[in-house]
């Protein structure tokens, strides 16, 4: 019984260590697709996934991007999976929200 539970443990362990390092990966992929498509403007401030997006590799996420006060959430579906595969497609679903911010600022 102690060796199962230590079993489940360590799983758990490196499944949240994938999930965290799938977060990362799944950004810099982002990044590097708005740079090389002329949008390196745009900052990618944090990425949403579901639980079990690093266990898939067609997965949606959510990424949050800023550009001099204007703030959207993108709809993107991603086709390979960002850690294990050399090739990741990114494919932009749709646009969640656009919030922008219009005069002096704090």
């Amino acid at each position: 019984m102690g060796r199962l539970f230590s079993l489940i443990v360590i799983a758990g362990l490196a499944y949240g260590g994938l999930y965290v390092y799938y977060g990362i990966a799944a950004k810099q992929a982002i990044e590097q697709q708005l740079e090389a498509r002329g949008l390196g403007a745009l900052q990618v401030e944090r990425v949403d996934y579901g639980l079990l997006a690093p266990a898939s590799t067609d997965s949606r996420v959510s990424a949050q991007v800023n550009y001099r006060g204007a703030e959207a959430t993108l709809d993107i579906r991603v086709i390979g999976h960002p850690v294990f595969s050399d090739e990741v497609r990114l494919e932009l679903d749709g646009l969640q929200a656009l919030r922008l911010t219009i005069g002096a600022g704090q």
